[in-house]
């Protein structure tokens, strides 16, 4: 039986979220707020990182968040979390946005976000997470990235401090 820091694989913390963009979520020129957009993504990627912890997470830093496309009012907007790093305590996750037209199937990829979330204990204090098992060359190359990005949070952070 598998214990709770035995590593995990990148496709085990894997979530997909998709809803149906209506009019209360437009903004003033009609398309779907990007606040709203940000709100879905952080909880596509706290939900991937509680499934790889096994424990409750926060969030603790967004990356930059581009928004390519706009996302319109009609469209079923798809959210595909997984994580990408795992270090002690922290847990960095890519979010890819696709807007699809449900009537045609067109989809639109309209952004990629990396976020960075904390697991927590029944105390509500950072506790350790499974390393992060990646299974083949895509998945290796992604953990290299990832852990590059998070090197730049590091030595960004000590700059600030």
């Amino acid at each position: 039986m598998a214990g709770p820091l035995d590593p995990k694989s990148m496709r085990a913390s894997h979530v997909t979220i998709a809803q149906m963009m209506h009019p209360e979520h437009a903004n003033s020129l009609g398309d779907v707020h990007g606040g709203w957009i940000m709100k879905l993504v952080d909880e596509a990627g706290g939900l991937a990182c509680m499934r790889h912890a096994g424990k409750h997470a926060v969030t603790v830093a967004v990356d930059h968040m581009v928004f390519r496309e706009p996302v319109s009012i009609g469209d079923l907007i798809i959210l595909d979390a997984e994580v990408t790093y795992a270090g002690h305590t922290s847990m960095e996750v890519e979010v890819q946005v696709v807007a699809e037209k449900p009537l045609t199937g067109q989809r639109t990829h309209t952004n990629t976000a990396y976020l960075v979330f904390v697991a927590l204990d029944e105390n509500g204090k950072p506790t350790p997470v499974p390393p992060l098992l990646a299974e083949n060359p895509a998945e290796r190359a992604r953990l290299e990235a990832a852990k590059k990005r998070q090197e730049h949070r590091l030595s960004q952070k000590a700059q600030e401090a």
